[in-house]
């Protein structure tokens, strides 16, 4: 137990002054806007707005500018920012496999339906900083390989822009499906509400009208010849709401991606190594990678059909995993799964890998990694929570450690040692 010692309001509001001056920077610097981070730094507002459990490019580039930039604190500003809007339902689940794509590849196929798509991605760089970057002279999108490629290469693969995928038929199961609180719009516009802002300004009208493009999931060709376990079928259970009650143990599979998925990136990225290097080692292949747009409606009572509201965009990994079989499953493939708001490939690949080392139970594997203890990977994985835990040592401890103070006098004081002193001194 800790005792807070309220301190000098005065030296408080100093504090807060002197905050403001330091983010704000040299005066004469043009101050960033709001637009310039949600266009120019969109994967530090994705990883907000995922582990944040807010989808608002805009909040999200208000929260990093205030946080000045410490990501871990805009995601509490999220948080906190979260907790005062109402709550009018829930969305029904959405259906990746309708996902307008943007980046689409799998490490276990070359050649598959739809085809690979590279989309934007750092994977094919050569991590050398680009010195025109500093003195904005760099074109529009491009970089210093792009530069050196010729634009056969560029347009080796074309990014279809829409993939009405197969595979999903409309149905939701836990692997396809993204449920969650929607905050009330704001009216007219049914997207234009906080908490809900911004994705289909981010979708250009070539976008939105380009021709659909089969992409069937990897796991369902696979699963097509029995070679993959089913997914699981949805039985119409709603699943516990991790945002309205408190964490408890055992954790259902649901809740356990709920966890993941506003689970701090570096943590999830650690266990996720650590299964790649013998601890619970599930010998994983990436069956798919698909980053777009997916549709979020709300099923409307008293219309008797869903509504949609709009898109956002999301990040879904499907793992396959190798599986030797039990005694009542045959040797078979395995899933594991990750979704996540915005483009953090490296995220929904850890959530991936964590979901699928936390099943060992269900598939009669042993226990025998930290990745697999479920209490410990879902207790330690809110960067919220553990940032207020401990953040709360620099704290006033005054009255603490006074007393641990004078135990350890009173202690040295009847121990050994001080009887020795005493008998040297006689």
């Amino acid at each position: 137990m800790y005792v807070a010692v309220k301190g000098g309001e005065a030296a408080i509001r100093n504090a807060h002054a002197l905050l403001a001056q330091r983010r704000r920077g040299d005066a004469s610097v043009p101050e960033i806007g709001l637009d310039q981070i949600s266009e120019q730094l969109s994967l530090a507002v994705d990883r907000v707005m995922a582990e944040g459990s807010l989808y608002d490019r805009e909040l999200a580039a208000l929260a990093i500018k205030q946080a000045r930039g410490d990501l871990i604190e805009a995601i509490f500003l999220a948080r906190a920012f979260r907790t005062t809007l109402p709550r009018f339902g829930a969305s029904v689940p959405v259906d990746t496999g309708a996902m307008r794509v943007r980046r689409r590849i799998s490490a276990t196929f070359k050649d598959l339906p739809g085809g690979q798509v590279l989309g934007p991605t750092f994977d094919y760089t050569h991590r050398l900083l680009d010195e025109r970057l500093a003195t904005n002279t760099a074109t529009n999108g491009g970089s210093t390989e792009a530069d050196t490629a010729t634009s056969t290469t560029t347009d080796m693969l074309p990014l279809p822009l829409a993939g009405e995928g197969w595979g999903g038929g409309g149905t939701s199961t836990p692997d396809t499906a993204l449920t969650g609180e929607i905050p009330a719009p704001s009216l007219p516009s049914p997207v234009s509400g906080r908490g809900f802002t911004g994705a289909l300004g981010h979708i250009s009208g070539e976008a939105a009208e380009a021709r659909p493009t089969p992409m069937p999931r990897v796991t369902d060709l696979l699963g097509d010849e029995g070679l993959i376990e089913p997914a699981p079928a949805d039985d119409g259970t709603p699943p516990r709401d991790l945002t309205r009650e408190p964490l408890s143990f055992p954790a259902d599979r649901p809740l356990r991606l709920q966890a993941l998925a506003r689970g701090d990136e570096g943590f999830l990225l650690a266990l996720g190594y650590s299964t790649q290097r013998g601890y619970a080692r599930t010998h994983p292949f990436v069956g798919e990678i698909r980053f777009g747009e997916v549709e979020v409606s709300l099923y409307a009572e008293e219309l008797g059909f869903a509504v949609p509201l709009g898109e956002i965009s999301v990040t879904e990994c499907q793992s396959v995993n190798q599986f030797k079989g039990s005694a009542t499953q045959p040797p078979q493939f395995t899933r594991g799964y990750g979704l996540v708001f915005g483009q953090l490939e490296r995220k929904a690949m850890s959530m991936a890998l964590v979901d699928r080392s936390l099943r060992f139970a269900e598939l009669g594997e042993e226990k025998s990694a930290p990745a697999q203890d479920e209490e410990f990977v879902l207790s330690h994985c809110d960067n919220v929570q553990a940032t207020g835990f401990v953040e709360h040592l620099k704290l006033p401890h005054y009255v603490d450690f006074q007393a641990e103070l004078d135990l350890i006098r009173r202690m040295r004081a009847e121990g050994p040692e001080a009887e020795d002193m005493k008998e040297a001194a006689e």
